[in-house]
């Protein structure tokens, strides 16, 4: 009597001499598990995906919700030392698994012992491919593009998956605190910026202003030129079409020192107007010839390190530089008071005005902010702490920019946006522009007491 297997004798496979096994009913069970398992492996990645993904706007998303998953998820992230524990826990014991099933598959169908090469390219290969695709890659792109979905449906099992391997999480963590101090015990040849920060803050000058200087110090060689340029909106520039009389107008309008000169738009800058250039020929006509006396312009990228513009400033013999962006358009201007002013904070001369100032304080914790504030400036103002606003400012350098990153999308006048211990009000609208922000800080309760 022929049996199954009879029906499977060597073949020759792509040149290859292997067996075929028949396919049981407990290898199809097998495979279903397999199937099973990676199901739960592609829920495990795209988890860890969407959860540490999460922009403000979606927390903030979260916190409005009433529903058990959006507490669910709040609660997980609110340790989320433990809730990475938990997903790599699981994650791994899965894939584990998986690969140990899929060997025992992989055995039991195909017989390789004539082409044992055959065989471990086959299982390490093939393998490898279908779990990282399906397991990994494929879950954590779908989970990149719905974050806040992801995190809802996966929050409610997570919740119970956490609770199960807290023992687990507990010495995993406690065993990293305990490495982590080790070696942190060990004498450092290295200090970073960070480190360094953080000992002026803790054993610096005693003074205010002495500490404030040496922060920014520190911080000076991370700042580009667009966090301290004026933006293109402030910027005073005249068309190189404008007659005489029309520019000494445009200078005492503006107060400033140097003007841009450019060609109908000021992505298109001819040079630098200094205003004491103008001095000798004020009593000419309106056809006289400025154009001559412009200067050429400096030109440096949006991303320039300020501590080398300071250095090429002394080097050309300049104030002044046009920053562009990778376009080749116009962001704005960056002069030398504003790289002093980075160190040694605000400079005032007799034309600098009380309009120029960009906030007002209208009460206690209270103050009207311009739109246009740079986040730079914002921070110093108030004492903000940098890295509250290096989590969420992404490409922003403005106060309205920042709001605009954290809601992704316009908003309206009256609209709020809390963040940390400060909230954000629209104040006013020109049209889609923020132009006021009313900044509230949160009054801490060891305050109220003492007041």
């Amino acid at each position: 009597m022929n049996t199954l297997s009879d029906s499977f004798p060597h073949s020759t496979f792509l040149g290859l001499d292997i067996v075929f096994h028949p396919l049981t009913f407990a290898l199809i069970l097998v495979i279903f598990v397999i199937g099973l398992l990676l199901f739960i492996s592609g829920l495990m990645s795209g988890a860890e995906a969407s959860y540490f993904s999460l922009s403000l706007s979606d927390k903030n998303k979260l916190n409005k919700k009433t529903t058990k998953a959006s507490k669910a998820a709040l609660a997980l992230l609110s340790k989320p030392e433990y809730l990475l524990s938990t997903i790599l826990f699981v994650n791994n014991m899965v894939n584990v698994a998986i690969v140990i099933m899929s060997t025992y598959l992989t055995n039991s169908l195909i017989d390789f012992s004539q082409e044992p090469l055959a065989g471990f390219v086959f299982q390490i290969v093939i393998i490898t491919f279908i779990l990282l695709l399906l397991g990994e890659i494929m879950p954590k792109i779908v989970a990149t593009y719905h974050p806040l979905k992801f995190v809802l449906f996966m929050a409610v099992p997570l919740a119970v998956l956490n609770r199960l391997f807290r023992p687990l999480s507990h010495v995993l963590i406690a065993s990293t605190s305990f490495i982590n101090k080790r070696l942190a015990s060990k004498p450092a040849h290295n200090i970073s910026m960070d480190d360094l920060s953080e000992a002026i803050e803790i054993t610096g000058p005693k003074t205010q202003e002495n500490r404030r200087i040496l922060k920014g110090i520190v911080d000076f060689v991370n700042t580009e030129a667009s966090e301290i340029m004026t933006p293109r909106l402030d910027v005073a520039g005249i068309d190189v079409s404008e007659n005489f009389d029309a520019l000494k107008k445009k200078v005492l309008d503006s107060g400033y020192s140097r003007l841009l000169a450019y060609d109908d738009t000021l992505d298109n800058v001819k040079g630098v107007l200094y205003i004491k250039d103008l001095l000798p020929f004020l009593s000419k006509a309106a056809s006289f010839n400025w154009i001559t006396l412009v200067r050429t312009p400096y030109f440096v990228p949006e991303n320039k390190k300020i501590n080398d513009l300071l250095e090429e400033f002394q080097q050309k013999k300049i104030h002044l530089a046009v920053v562009v962006d990778e376009y080749g358009g116009t962001c704005g201007v960056v002069t030398l008071e504003d790289i002093l002013e980075e160190i040694v904070g605000e400079i005032s001369d007799e034309s600098d005005f009380d309009e120029e100032l960009y906030y007002t304080k209208v009460e206690k914790n209270v103050y009207l902010f311009e739109g246009k504030t740079l986040l730079n400036d914002f921070e110093k103002i108030l004492n903000v702490p940098q890295e509250l606003i290096e989590e969420v400012r992404g490409d922003a350098e403005t106060l309205a920019g920042l709001l605009l990153e954290i809601k992704g999308d316009f908003l309206q006048r009256g609209e709020q946006i809390t963040l940390g211990e400060y909230t954000f009000k629209v104040d006013q609208l020109d049209k889609r522009r923020i132009k006021k922000i009313r900044v509230t800080i949160k009054v801490q309760d060891n305050e109220n007491e003492e007041e």
